[in-house]
């Protein structure tokens, strides 16, 4: 069974057991979090697509830490007047076990 959340802007398929990194949430590592913003549900009877959203469909996902990602370099100039910017980031993220789809 797998199914296809919303979260952080973004559209993720997951299934139970899967280890993935989604965009920062503001929960402690070890606490549980429901993601209800469930666009679709697939098994082994068939796909539900929701418009736009699965009614009542909820996946259960268990924290498992937040860090941030690798850093990325920036680096602006403008060619014949020496100007020139050097920036990095890095993004956060929250890493997450699926524990449960439920429809």
């Amino acid at each position: 069974m797998y199914a296809v959340i919303l979260t952080g802007g973004k559209q993720l398929r997951v299934e139970e057991g899967n280890i993935v990194r989604i965009e920062k949430l503001d929960v402690e590592a070890g606490q549980s979090v429901t993601f209800d913003q469930v666009a679709a549900i697939g098994d082994d009877a068939g796909i539900t697509v929701g418009a736009p959203l699965v009614d009542g469909a909820t996946v259960t996902a268990t924290v498992l830490g937040n860090g941030k990602g690798k850093k990325i370099r920036v680096f602006t100039y403008k060619p014949k007047c020496g100007q020139k910017k050097a920036r990095g980031h890095r993004q956060p993220f929250t890493q997450v076990r699926i524990e449960s789809i439920a429809k």
